[in-house]
């Protein structure tokens, strides 16, 4: 009987499924992993908790640890969509101004280069501007300040870049406009301001001296017309 007893448990061992980690089993793990940096292998904990025990006390704080995990591991399209998610199930939960940072901040580490287009700059900003409307009070607010900031930043960068390229070309026209544009839009910006100023002068008088030459040059082409006609 005994030999029969330890058969069983032998069978069981080899062929049952091993039981699955609690949900507090996950969080644990997750959490220390994030601890040792280990943020990939957090992922994978907080996730199966997620997947597996959507209704746990213990998955809301893992829901947002998840988004901390993809941030902190350079993934931050990921971390920004776990930060929304977040956000949609749990809209009047404590941590909303933290998130709300943490997607603006998700976004602003998208950038890449100011030649790339600034959609991501755009996002960010939405993001730190509703944080400091809906909770003007909260110490991610007052950080938010300062990113807002750098990502005008880029995005006047980014303005110029392509102001320059048509100086280059020498489409004065369209640098005129855009130098303008920047000048006015970002006046805060006090470096960028000025330059744009400065190459929009310049940009509008040789947009001018073009336009007069053209127009001579069509003068010119009407009289020796009339001329040869003659």
């Amino acid at each position: 009987m005994l030999w029969l007893l330890s058969g069983c448990g032998i069978i069981d061992y080899y062929f049952l499924p091993p039981p699955e980690d609690t949900a507090q089993e996950l969080a644990q793990a997750g959490f220390e992993a994030m601890e040792a940096k280990e943020y990939r292998q957090a992922i994978t904990y907080f996730t199966k908790l997620k997947d597996r025990y959507p209704f746990s006390p213990y998955t809301s704080a893992a829901e947002l640890a998840l988004g901390d995990a993809f941030f902190l591991s350079g993934q931050y399209e990921a971390a920004a969509q776990t930060y929304l998610e977040f956000e949609s199930l749990h809209p009047g939960h404590e941590s909303i101004p933290y998130v709300l940072f943490q997607v603006g901040m998700s976004y602003l580490r998208q950038f890449r280069s100011i030649d790339r287009p600034t959609d991501n700059m755009e996002m960010a900003l939405q993001y730190f501007t509703r944080l400091q409307e809906s909770y003007p009070q909260s110490t991610q607010a007052a950080d938010a300040q300062r990113f807002i900031l750098e990502a005008r930043r880029y995005k006047a960068e980014h303005e110029l870049y392509v102001a320059d390229l048509y100086w280059r070309k020498k489409e004065y026209g369209p640098a005129w406009k855009r130098y303008s544009a920047v000048a006015v839009d970002y006046a805060d910006i006090t470096d960028i301001a000025e330059y744009a100023e400065k190459q929009s002068n310049f940009s509008y008088y040789l947009f001018q001296k073009e336009q007069s030459q053209k127009d001579r040059e069509k003068r010119e082409g009407t009289w020796k017309k009339l001329l040869d006609w003659l």
